[in-house]
Order: structure tokens, then sequence, then C-alpha cells
């Protein structure tokens, strides 16, 4: 391995105060290949690219880049050396333009000043080789998200770096974006680069990697030197303990009458009206690409729509979210971080903002409830402890236990798993379908095939701001489910 690695890491480990982030980890990265860093929250992957990238120094261990000591003290040094990371944050001055961005810390210069010819230039065979269009002088910030990727990948070219790892990079990106992406990797891939992938989807392990390296708590599981089919199972059970099939479990449930009719209903950003109807018990799941309308409906059902809607057979007026839970109906949104949990807060405020009364705290009822509702849905936080320090998984949870008890009819989910791993989407679900057993009619929303086929007992499909299909857990087919969800062929 030592001969054939470009990257090596021998025996590398990293404490931090009460928690071991990684023991004594042995693993190479060959060049022109795809090599994926797998493992829940807490695994260590974050870690090791933190090291890689300068931002920290392991406390025993070797790293070796193209056989020799890898030491770097910053992330100038790494990048000097030929490493790059690219995280999910992209580190980019959002006010500059996209030539300063991808010639960042090494700006050519003639006579004192600026070479703005040889920068618009050097920027542009840069940019040209990652297959993005874009006017030099724009300014970073008025790119979408893709493109501001693409930046940071010519930034890295221009770095003539030799080790290229990605975290988490499709997480806000399209399918079509997604595509381009991978094409962009394998092209780096096929010019001899380095390439480190972490990511908690599986498919896109399958879809692009060539090996997978699986930690758990710190320690090197297993290196899976091809991915092949059954991969996926292997590297899922290495991951969590337990096969794939598991994380999504089929699981019987006793569906009742109607709890939500919708007919009519106008909703802002879909071209159609939306007739719709979940029942007691029953969690429905919705498909689409982005951009195919499915936030718009779950928002349309939680006030901003407009037409006739029954709870439990009664007429309801809808004119807003205030009114939606007042008829029972809640909703998680897809931006946990922005507009789902209140981070400054403790998590026992936070799972406690539905039974508080105008501004009466019950501090010990509060705290009893919250205690129990941890215990009960596996919300792994100290007392006290404020939100934006849990991992996604413990937010999700504990956004989700609000709802518990708490006498709703209708729970909508917006990406309820996204940016969380296998082991915290099982957990989330286990508490979904607990409340679809109390009776909760579940409509959610996933961008993931596996995940939706294996939580729904039926599935809508939506394309271009429509409803276009739906189908029982029984008749449905990822391959069906494409075909309904890509645009209409013109």
């Amino acid at each position: 391995m030592g001969r054939m690695a470009v990257l090596e890491l021998v025996g590398v480990s990293k404490d931090f105060p009460g928690v071991r982030a990684l023991k004594g980890v042995t693993v190479g990265f060959r060049p022109g290949s795809v090599h994926a860093l797998c493992g829940e929250n807490g695994a260590g992957k974050s870690t090791l690219l933190k090291i890689l990238a300068g931002m920290y120094r392991p406390d025993s261990g070797e790293v070796t880049l193209d056989g020799k000591r890898f030491a770097p003290a910053s992330a100038a040094d790494a990048l000097s050396a030929g490493v790059s990371v690219i995280y999910q944050e992209l580190l980019l001055v959002p006010r500059l333009s996209v030539a300063e961005n991808v010639l960042l810390g090494h700006w050519p210069s003639r006579f004192g000043a600026i070479d703005r010819g040889h920068q618009a230039e050097e920027a542009g065979r840069l940019l040209k080789q990652v297959g993005l269009e874009v006017d030099v002088d724009t300014p970073v910030e008025e790119l979408s998200i893709s493109a501001r990727q693409m930046v940071e990948i010519a930034k890295a070219l221009g770095q003539e770096s030799k080790v290229i790892a990605f975290d988490e990079p499709t997480s806000s990106l399209s399918q079509r974006e997604v595509t381009q992406l991978f094409s962009v990797i394998r092209s780096l891939k096929d010019a001899g680069k380095t390439i480190l992938y972490v990511t908690h989807r599986m498919e896109e392990v399958a879809e692009v990697c060539d090996a997978a390296t699986v930690l758990r708590d710190g320690e090197l599981v297993r290196t899976h030197s091809q991915i092949g089919p059954g991969s996926l199972d292997s590297i899922v059970a290495d991951m969590v303990g337990r096969d794939f099939g598991e994380v999504f479990p089929s699981v019987e449930r006793e569906v009742g009458p109607p709890v939500l009719e919708v007919s009519g209903l106008v909703v802002p950003g879909l071209v159609e009206p939306v007739e719709l109807e979940l029942r007691k018990g029953e969690v429905v799941g919705v498909f689409g690409l982005v951009g195919a309308g499915r936030t718009s409906l779950l928002k349309g059902l939680f006030g901003s729509g407009r037409g006739e809607v029954k709870v439990d057979g009664r007429p309801v007026t809808l004119t807003g979210p205030r009114s939606a839970l007042a008829a029972g109906i809640a909703y998680l949104t897809e931006d946990r971080k922005g507009e789902g949990i209140f981070a400054q807060l403790s998590v026992e405020e936070n799972m406690n903002l539905p039974v508080r009364r105008g501004l009466l705290v019950r501090q010990g009822a509060e705290a009893r409830r919250a205690e129990s509702l941890k215990q009960r849905l596996g919300v792994r936080a100290t007392p006290g402890q404020t939100m934006s320090l849990l991992s996604g998984g413990n937010q999700q949870k504990a956004l989700l236990a609000r709802w518990i008890d708490q006498g709703i009819k209708v729970l909508l989910l917006d990406e309820p798993t996204r940016g969380i791993d296998i082991g915290a989407k099982k957990e989330v679900y286990e508490i979904v379908f607990e409340l679809a057993r109390a009776g909760v009619a579940v409509l959610v929303v996933s961008s993931e095939l596996q995940e939706i086929l294996g939580v729904s007992d039926r599935i809508l499909i939506m394309r271009e701001g429509r409803l276009v299909a739906s189908r029982t857990r029984g008749e449905a087919s990822s391959e069906e489910l494409l075909r309904f969800a890509l645009p209409a062929v013109r």
C-alpha cells in the first residue's frame, strides 16, 4: 500500500478533552482514484480532514505525502504542499471576484500592481478545466452554490493540488448540478489526482467512488479496496452494525380514516390546484427532483395555500402557520439550522416550545418532560446544553420531540434526514413511525429514493409544479418513480 499511496496515514491518533477522535488510523489513498470516507457523525471523518488541511496536528502517528513527512501547520501550508479540502461551507471571499478567488494568495503582479489581465487569463484557463462558464469579474456572492463549488475546485487546480478532499459536496446541489460535479471529479481522477470523498449518501459512493474506508468511533473498521455489487450493504453494516435493509424497515401500521382532505388548494409555486388525502396512521412520501414544488406543497398545507381543507372531517380555514397549528397540522422545515432550531436556546427549551403558554415557563414540568423525551427518543445531550452544539441527528430528534403527545393530527416533514448519518436516520424514522402508530398522518419529502421507498406506505410523485402520480409501497420501484419525476419530453 505504501508505494502505491500518494497520501498515507500511519497510526494517526487525535484526542480532545474527554474524546478520542482518531485512534491509530492507518490508511493510504492512491493517485487516480476516488476514495470515500464513510462513518456516522462523530466517527472521525472531519478530524481526519482537518489534520490533512493543517487545522489540527495529530497527537501520534505520521502522515506522508509522496513518501515524505506531511505536517502542515496551517491551511496555507497544506495548500502549498498540494492538499486541498473543499468544505460544505465554502472558504471563498464573497465580495471578491471569481478571478481573485481562484488565484487567492498568489495574485500575479506587474510593476508592483496586480496584473489583472494575467489574472483573468489564468482564472479563465482553470475554470475551463472544471467546465464553469462565467465572467471572471463577477463577485462570487452572485454565483449559485454549485458554481462557487467549481470556483473552489479551480482554486485547488491553481495550487496544483495532488490531493483534493470533498466534504459532503452535494448537500445543497440539484441533481443536474450533482451530475456536473461528478463529471468534474471523474476528470480530476483521470488526470491522476487523489480524491477523498466524504458523504452520508450511499448511492453516491456506488456511483463515483472506487474505494471506501469506514470509520466508527474514531477507529478504522475496514477499507473496501473496490466498490462492487453488495458493497453498500457491507459498508453500511461496517458503519452502524446493521444491514442496509434494516435502516428503513417495513413497519406494519393500521391505517384509519382520512385525517386531512384537501380539494382545489391553490398553492404559491404550484401550477395547478392540489387534490390530496392523508389517512390516520399513514406515512406518505413525496418524491420529485429539486424544483418540482415539494416544499411549496408542504408550505401550502401549512397555511400558505387557499382552498377547501378538512381535518378529521371538519372544514378548517388556513390563513397561515398559526391557524394550521391550531387545526393540528405541524411542519418541520428542511432548513433545520436557519428556520427549525433556536440555536442559542437549550435543548430543553427547544423541545418544550409547543407546551409553553405565552410567557409562562413551568421549569419543573418542562425539565421533567424534556428529560423523559431525551431518554425515550435517544437525544444525546447534557442538561442545559445549547441546541447549536448538538449533531444534526440529535437536533432533528429534539425537533420531532416537540410534537410527541401533543395531539397533532398531521405532520409535514421536509427532508427530515438531510445531512445526518445512517444510524441517526433510522432513529429519526423510528420516531416518525411512533407518531404514525399513535394515529398521526405523516407527509414526508425526501430526495433519496431509497428512503422514500423504505418509509412510505404510499408515494406521491411531483414534476414541474404538479402532482403527477401516486403509487403504493408494493407498486413502487425506483425506475418508475424517476420516470415520472423527470421532466416530460416536449
